[in-house]
Parts: C-alpha cells; sequence; structure tokens
C-alpha cells in the first residue's frame, strides 16, 4: 500500500469500531502503522498469541493481544456528538482538527 494517503487519526485518540465483529465497540487508539494503514485500539481485536520465556521471571503461554485494525473501520468519536468525521481549520499560527457535525475541537 501506498503511504500516501492522509491519516487523520492519532495516537491517544477515541473511536468507534463502524464494521466488521468489533462494530459498535469504542476504544482508545495505542499505535498507529502508518505503512500499513492499520491501528492498534486498546481492549479491542483481541486474538490468542502464544508466548515463549524468555526471561527467568516471565511466563510462558497463551496470551490475548490486541491486534490491529484497518483504519477505514474506525471512526474519530466527539464528546459532544459523537462518532463523526475529520475537518481541518487554519487558526492564525496552527492548523487544527475540528468535528464536522459541531465544529467543535477533537
Amino acid at each position: 500500500m501506498s503511504t500516501l494517503a492522509k491519516i487523520k487519526l492519532r495516537k491517544n485518540d477515541t473511536v468507534k469500531v463502524i464494521a466488521g465483529r468489533e462494530k459498535g465497540k469504542s476504544g482508545r487508539v495505542i499505535r498507529i502503522d502508518r505503512e500499513k494503514m492499520r491501528a492498534v485500539v486498546e481492549g479491542l481485536n483481541m486474538v490468542k498469541k502464544a508466548v515463549k520465556q524468555k526471561k527467568q521471571n516471565q511466563k510462558a503461554g497463551i496470551t490475548s493481544v490486541e491486534a490491529p485494525l484497518p483504519l477505514g473501520k474506525l471512526m474519530i468519536v466527539c464528546k459532544k456528538c459523537g462518532p463523526t468525521r475529520i475537518g481541518y481549520v487554519m487558526s492564525a499560527d496552527a492548523k487544527k482538527r475540528v468535528c464536522r457535525k459541531c465544529g467543535g475541537d477533537l
């Protein structure tokens, strides 16, 4: 995939899943992979993973970890009006992200 697409989501944004197995659930973005166009959301899309014991104090076994979700399945959540798209407004010194529904800051 090309990295030319504009990624409007950022780390620590609250997002809602709009498609797939986790549809309707929301969480906080932990990490964004710009090359693969995917984001890891806290507590969503959990998968089982086998872990080897690497250190003396680390346990081996099967653990649950968050798997990345495609960015197209995520929508940012505005505090006032809920899931929305992101717009931009140029102020005197900076470019701000705003809600497309209510115009409030994100």
